[in-house]
Parts: structure tokens; C-alpha cells; sequence
């Protein structure tokens, strides 16, 4: 009886640990998101749709663009996880090449910009205490961090695209 009963606290408490993990989304990330999205939207509605979308579409029109350009200036303006709203003004055959470059830049910025991604923040502040316990200063490392994060988001952008066009041409 005891084992039966230990079963079903586990269980509930599962659920438990869902409704807690839902309430802190309602009370933190969810109002944080409608009220960037909001911001975003005013901010494109008054410079004009068409500008934006000119602007986004010129600077998307190349792999620098599309894989350096648009992935960083979401991921440093809007942060995780808004800055994938940037893939709209990509071409739709683009999109997942664009997504997984931003998908991946949100990381490596955590050092020099962590309001990017807070939600990550803990693995750069690990790897910061280990320095500083070492002695070692966190700025180089943060810089390094964020070239190195720039160099793989636009081989991921490149090799993302490229395997995209591959299965596209097949499912033809």
C-alpha cells in the first residue's frame, strides 16, 4: 500500500512542478514577450512597415546579412527568445538557416550582453567563477566567447542552408 501511495505522490507532484514552472512563465517570460513584442511592433508601425522590411530584406540578401547581420542585431535588441521574430523579413527558404544561427548566437553573448539571454546566464557565470577563482580576467573570455560565436552562426547559417536546399530539391 505504502509503494502504491508513493507512486501516485510522485506523479501529482510532477504536475506539481509543471503548474509551478507554468506560473513562473506566466508571472515572468510571458508579460516580458508581449511587452517586447509590443514595443517592436509600435517601433516598426512608426518608422513604416516598408522601410523595415526594405532595410531587413537589402541586409538579409547575402549570407552576412542573413547569417551575421539579422541574427545579432535580434538576439542583442530583442534577446531569447523574441529575436527569432527577425526571421520574418528572411526569404521562406532561408528561414531555418536563419533560425538556427540566432538559435545559436544566443549563448556565446551572455558575456558581454546578458540581458540577451537570462535564462542561460548560469552556464557563463559557472565557467566565470571557475576563472575568477583561477585569477583570470572574464573580458577576454567573454570577447573570445562572442568571435567564436560569431564565426559558428554563420557556418551554421551556410551549412543549415545548404542541407535545407538538399532536401527541398528532393521533396520536388
Amino acid at each position: 500500500m505504502e509503494f502504491i501511495s508513493s507512486i501516485a505522490e510522485g506523479f501529482i507532484s510532477l504536475f506539481t512542478a509543471g503548474g509551478e514552472t507554468f506560473m513562473g512563465w506566466v508571472t515572468g517570460i510571458i508579460p516580458q514577450v508581449v511587452c517586447l513584442m509590443t514595443f517592436v511592433n509600435s517601433i516598426i508601425k512608426l518608422i513604416g512597415e516598408e522601410k523595415v522590411e526594405r532595410f531587413a530584406k537589402k541586409v538579409s540578401g547575402n549570407v552576412f546579412g542573413r547569417y551575421l547581420i539579422l541574427p545579432v542585431l535580434g538576439v542583442l535588441f530583442l534577446a531569447n527568445p523574441m529575436c527569432y521574430t527577425f526571421g520574418r523579413f528572411v526569404d521562406e527558404k532561408y528561414k531555418p538557416a536563419y533560425y538556427d544561427a540566432a538559435v545559436s548566437f544566443v549563448h556565446p553573448v551572455t558575456g558581454l550582453f546578458p540581458h540577451a539571454n537570462a535564462g542561460e546566464l548560469f552556464v557563463y557565470q559557472g565557467i566565470a567563477a571557475g576563472l575568477t577563482t583561477l585569477g583570470l580576467s572574464l573580458g577576454g573570455i567573454a570577447v573570445r566567447y562572442f568571435i567564436v560565436g560569431l564565426i559558428v552562426i554563420f557556418i551554421r547559417g551556410i551549412v543549415t542552408e545548404r542541407i535545407y536546399a538538399i532536401l527541398s530539391a528532393r521533396n520536388s
